[in-house]
């Protein structure tokens, strides 16, 4: 297949093979999400879009990229699994009896593919998300396996943001996309009843797409504002399409407000920010009217004590307070309590402990801190000894403060976050 007309690099350019790999890291869910629609296998889609690069790998050098590099990549993909299919149609004409003899029926290709593109998603994103949260499936399945497909997120990331190792992860997406396989219809976009039953499940997986985004997990960018940006795209396309949905909105409110202090997240020397410490005049006002009416309209469908929608309630106290000192504590406190009641889980009793360490004193984040520490889940997890040695340091207790930061310091997968937390055990030796 010729490229299209290029750019003009030749194939002495350096920065040949760095422009393919970021173009491939930014088309890559998108590609795959078109090859299943085709494919019907998610596993197969994420095989040809690799053949795809490695394909851009030898040719782009050579040639230069691509005008519509996305559309390259497609086509070069989509050639190899028409080429696959020929193979499959080949192999079932040869035992053509047999499929007889059973009262099998031979299907039409052509219909299968005006099938895979005949849904009411609109969004072929959307629509494997929807794939990859198939009831086959477990719920931490399907959230790493949309993770690794939408995302981009290696099985470290996605492990990290689980709580749990790598080796399970791995494992846990291999046996996903066998299931999915295995179910003879792992494209199927549902409708419906079918589509409300497993709405839960790809809501979570967006709003871990937006959080690994927020607080990258791993590498040296503090965020990665592309995931944030495709989990509201996603988020937004939702409400679009189950306008009546109240969690809808309220994941959407959440997303909205946690991203208008995107930019003021870190300061210009790259360290992270506490909320403290944020220059709120660059916080995006119009993010913040974007959530506030979001969360408006859940709560006016009855869902104001949904996961989400209390989530957003307590962002939206930040994103009232114009200045650190303005925050309403005892209100985010309460917020918390009701949603540890809805979602009774060790890291949201690890962010009630902080908010009511911040509306009642240091002293009572200790006490709850204490009953929550033992937590397997929040063993290797950097936020807890993080939270405790900020309880200690404002209770005065700048020891045991500073072997806190470390022991987060030591935890931490992100550098930027690693700098922050050694800064802040480095403050507690200063007149300790």
């Amino acid at each position: 297949m010729k490229p299209p007309a290029c750019t003009g690099m030749t194939r002495t350019d350096p920065p040949t093979r760095q422009a393919v790999e970021t173009v491939f890291r930014f088309e890559r869910a998108r590609l795959i999400a078109g090859l299943a629609r085709l494919t019907r296998d998610v596993g197969r889609a994420e095989d040809l879009a690799q053949d795809a690069l490695l394909a851009a790998l030898t040719h782009w050098p050579r040639t230069g990229v691509p005008d519509d590099p996305r559309a390259w990549l497609m086509a070069v993909a989509r050639r190899r699994a028409l080429d696959g299919f020929r193979h499959d149609a080949m192999a079932k004409g040869r035992h053509g009896e047999i499929a007889r003899a059973a009262g099998a029926a031979d299907p039409d290709p052509a219909e299968a593919l005006d099938a895979a593109l005949d849904d009411d998603i609109g969004d072929e994103m959307l629509g494997l998300i929807f794939t990859a949260c198939h009831p086959v499936l477990t719920p931490e399945a399907r959230a790493a396996l949309t993770l690794r497909l939408i995302g981009g997120l290696t099985t470290a990331e996605i492990a990290r943001a689980f709580l749990t190792s790598e080796a399970a992860i791995a494992q846990r997406i291999v046996r996903a996309k066998k299931a999915l396989r295995a179910s003879g219809h792992p494209y199927a976009i549902p409708r419906g009843p079918a589509r409300h039953a497993r709405l839960g499940s790809v809501l979570e997986v967006v709003y871990l797409i937006f959080n690994e985004g927020y607080a990258a997990t791993a590498g040296s960018d503090p965020v990665r504002p592309a995931l944030c940006a495709e989990a509201l795209r996603l988020g937004r396309v939702l409400a679009g399409l189950m306008a009546d949905e109240p969690e809808i909105h309220g994941l959407l409110a959440l997303m909205e407000l946690q991203d208008s202090r995107l930019r003021a997240r870190a300061g210009p020397d790259g360290a992270l920010l506490t909320l403290a410490g944020q220059d709120r005049s660059r916080w995006d006002r119009l993010g913040i009217g974007r959530g506030l009416a979001a969360l408006d309209r859940a709560v006016s469908l009855g869902g104001a004590d949904g996961v989400y929608a209390l989530q957003a309630g307590i962002a939206a106290c930040h994103g009232r307070a114009r200045r650190w000192d303005e925050t309403d504590w005892p209100r985010i406190a309460g917020l918390y309590d009701r949603l540890a009641v809805v979602r009774p889980d060790p890291v949201v009793a690890l962010n009630r402990a902080v908010a009511h360490s911040m509306a009642f004193g240091p002293e009572a984040g200790l006490v709850l801190i204490a009953a929550i520490e033992g937590a397997p889940a929040l063993e290797r997890y950097a936020p807890l000894p993080a939270a405790k040695g900020d309880f200690l340091l404002r209770a005065g207790r700048k020891v045991e403060a500073r072997v806190c930061f470390e022991r987060a310091a030591a935890l931490a997968g992100n550098g930027a976050e690693r700098d922050f937390l050694l800064g802040r055990a480095a403050e507690c030796g200063q007149g300790a």
